[in-house]
């Protein structure tokens, strides 16, 4: 077989995918070629040699050309050594960061150029847990403020819509910087901050503010409140009645003398009045002299500028007294008015004419005084019980707010002397309404109208109360007060069986001089039986069918701190209503024992003890909920305010039902717990400004109608619309106790 031609052997070498060995055999395999060629031919020939040297170049030329390809791979492998290591420590290099960035304290963000998001802490949108999940690098902008947007727990501003609050956040976003307060929940903020990057894209910072927006609000309210004081004192110490209005008409403030000046209850004078209606009050009340006088009154108070002040009298329709207005413009652009009674001046001669009458006619004007005095007495009289009961509400309204106050001081930090002061003050106060609950407890057992609930009762709980309640009274007389624990459960009614057990440990503290009181619980056949043993004096034989009496006190001092001498009467009247017997076993120099009958219960729920205020904690759980107080009584109101305040909780307080309506509808909150006062005036009352509430919450809305009504109908109204009741004074154990378990 013929050797192939040098043209065959070159295409079967030089393919393009050879490595550089390959090609330098190739290389080997062409020289060693052209010298066998070289040596076939016949002749020597110039051609062949031409070609062994062109060989030969090519053999120098490849190899020239894998040195430099070698020193390409060199270069190549030490790049790619740089490049590894360089992306080491960008790696390192982002974790520091992702690492710093975790440690700020604030919510942090950054957007690219292309408004992509690249990386966020744990606290960026925190406030917003329900899209947090949702929040990872590659996010649009225009992305995530679809999410924030849909977010339950975010807040409008302003009320603007969702879509509106979408292109408010664009629109800022287009800016270089700048800085947001946006609401965050119910009662939180957090300040958003945006600033651009040199390189064009964008850094987000939230930082919550609630605990500063709270701070200002509080001494903004208190700045107000202290501004308020002062000019209610001022008005007060007046004997005008005084009312001011603002440049735009409402009534801003007033004292107490003008509301008696125009008959007017408390409830219809309120801050925020419009004028009209003051001036309707007047027009109905009044008759204006001259003519169309109240027309020149309306027309002062609708002028621009009031160079001179205006004056005038009035005189009340259907009888003789004359008052004297006066009204003057006030800086701003608002007045203020005045009402004195000038009757005594303007009727001094009328006065001296009648003083010319005959005595006969004096003395039949007396008797008829004196006949219709008597009436009046001799129904006062049988209208007692029915009096007591009806003026509960306002009774207890001014005894409620002292005893808030007073639990509001126990926190504050004061001397000794002033702390004493308090106790003295605590302890009058627990008389009066001990003597006031007296009063009113006979009253309802007398009217027939008390309204009781048996119910499984836990003696445990009832005992420890009572002990704890007592304890230091008998400390103070030097007795030893023995409760001994009880596990029992009986069938009574809560109030009035802890009023009975009350008054009978009271009756034996009073009543005794020295040695020891025993309270203690045993078993009767199957049901109970509650004993309350004393060494005082004893009471004869002849004497014990008669302490049952009301203020029957068996000797004891005259005192009204010593009490009236209603407990036994109470005891003995709840216990018949009751269903309970009443046994006494007693003699002259060896104590007293009172025991009362009670029948077993079972428990279907556990027994819980009350909370005491102290017991409340300050936790940031309990700081964020809010309180909506509805009361109309101002210094009730006020004591509330300070109280729940002193225990870290937010209150809206607001005097009636439709103005709690109006303030929810106003800003959108949603309140935790809500104290509705029953008796809030003209208007709906708080069993229907609660059954508004609800139909706006929910009937799980934690709730309680405040009222000092005892009656059978306020009892029912409430039990059919679902609604608990705190009777007024309200206590602030009990107070304490509901906003525990209403968490």
């Amino acid at each position: 077989m013929s050797a192939p031609s040098l043209p065959e052997e070159l295409a079967q070498i030089f393919r393009p995918d050879d490595s550089l060995e390959r090609q330098n055999e190739k290389l080997l395999r062409i020289a060693s070629s052209l010298i066998r060629h070289s040596e076939a031919a016949a002749e020597p020939d110039a051609a062949g040699y031409a070609q062994f040297h062109h060989a030969a170049m090519l053999e120098d030329q490849v190899r020239t050309r894998t040195r430099d390809l070698e020193r390409a791979l060199d270069l190549l492998n030490i790049s790619n050594a740089q490049l590894a290591a360089a992306n080491r420590e960008t790696g390192t290099a982002r974790q520091n960061l992702a690492a710093a960035v975790e440690t700020i304290q604030e919510g942090f963000a950054l957007f690219d150029a292309n408004d992509v998001l690249i990386m966020c802490n744990s606290r960026f949108n925190a406030l917003l847990p329900d899209i947090v999940d949702r929040l990872v690098p590659g996010l649009s902008f225009t992305d995530y403020l679809q999410l924030v947007a849909g977010s339950q727990h975010l807040k409008m501003l302003d009320g603007m819509s969702r879509a509106e609050w979408i292109g408010m956040r664009q629109r800022r976003h287009d800016e270089h910087h700048f800085i947001l307060t946006q609401p965050m929940g119910p009662d939180r903020w957090v300040q958003v901050s945006e600033h651009r990057t040199r390189d064009g894209g964008t850094a987000i910072l939230q930082t919550e503010v609630t605990d500063l927006i709270r701070k200002e609000r509080q001494e903004r309210g208190r700045l107000l409140d202290d501004q308020a004081q002062i000019l209610h004192s001022t008005l007060e110490h007046l004997k005008l009645g005084v009312c001011i209005f603002d440049a735009r008409l409402y009534l801003l403030g007033w004292n107490e003398r003008l509301a008696e000046f125009l008959t007017l209850p408390r409830t219809r004078l309120r801050q925020g009045m419009q004028f009209d209606q003051l001036f309707d009050l007047l027009t109905a009340q009044f008759d204006f002299p001259h003519g169309h006088s109240h027309h020149r009154l309306a027309s002062w108070v609708r002028s621009v500028r009031r160079k001179d002040s205006f004056r005038t009298e009035l005189q009340r329709k259907g009888s003789r007294q004359i008052y004297d207005i006066i009204a003057q413009e006030t800086p701003g652009g608002g007045f203020v008015m005045s009402v004195d009674d000038v009757t005594a001046e303007r009727h001094a001669l009328l006065e001296l004419s009648r003083a010319n009458e005959t005595l006969e006619a004096r003395v039949a004007e007396r008797t008829l005084k004196l006949e219709d005095a008597l009436s009046q007495a001799e129904r006062a009289n049988s209208s007692r019980a029915r009096f007591v009961a009806a003026a509960s509400h306002d009774l207890l309204q001014p005894l409620s707010a002292a005893t808030l106050y007073l639990a509001s001081l126990q926190d504050e930090a004061m001397g000794e002397r002033a702390q004493k002061t308090i106790d003295k003050v605590q302890r009058s106060l627990d008389s009066v309404e001990t003597l006031l609950g007296a009063l009113l407890d006979i009253s309802r057992l007398e009217s027939g109208n008390a309204a009781v609930s048996i119910e499984p009762i836990a003696l445990g709980p009832l005992f420890d109360q009572l002990r704890e309640e007592f304890t230091p009274l008998a400390e103070l007389k030097g007795l030893r007060l023995i409760i001994r624990p009880a596990t029992g459960i009986v069938m009574s009614d809560q109030i009035y069986l802890r009023r009975i057990l009350q008054n009978l440990i009271s009756n034996a503290i009073r009543y005794t001089a020295s040695g020891r009181v025993f309270v203690g619980v045993r078993r009767r056949g199957p049901d109970w039986l509650v004993e309350v043993r004393d060494s005082g004096p004893g009471i004869a034989e002849a004497e014990q069918s008669q302490i049952f009496r009301e203020f029957h006190r068996g000797g004891a001092r005259s005192s009204a701190s010593e009490g009236l001498g209603l407990g036994l009467a109470i005891v003995e009247r709840a216990s018949l209503l009751l269903g309970h017997q009443i046994t006494l076993h007693s003699a002259l120099g060896k104590g007293s024992t009172f025991a009362v009958g009670l029948k077993a219960g079972r428990a279907e729920r556990p027994a819980v003890v009350p909370t005491t205020a102290a017991q409340l904690g300050r936790g940031e759980d309990e700081m964020s909920r809010t309180v909506l107080l509805v009361e109309n009584d101002a210094d009730l109101a006020h004591a509330m305010v300070e109280l729940l305040e002193k225990w870290g909780l937010t209150v809206l307080d607001v005097p009636s039902g439709e103005a709690a309506l109006d303030l929810i509808a106003e800003t959108g909150l949603e309140p935790d717990l809500c104290l509705v006062d029953y008796q809030l005036g003209e208007g709906m009352d708080g069993i229907a400004c609660l059954g508004a509430l609800r139909a706006r919450f929910g009937r799980d809305l934690p709730a309680r109608l405040v009222t000092a009504d005892r009656s059978e109908e306020v009892q029912e109204r409430a039990a059919e619309a679902e609604i608990q009741i705190l009777m007024k004074p309200v206590a602030p154990r009990t107070l304490a106790a509901f906003i525990a378990t209403s968490g």
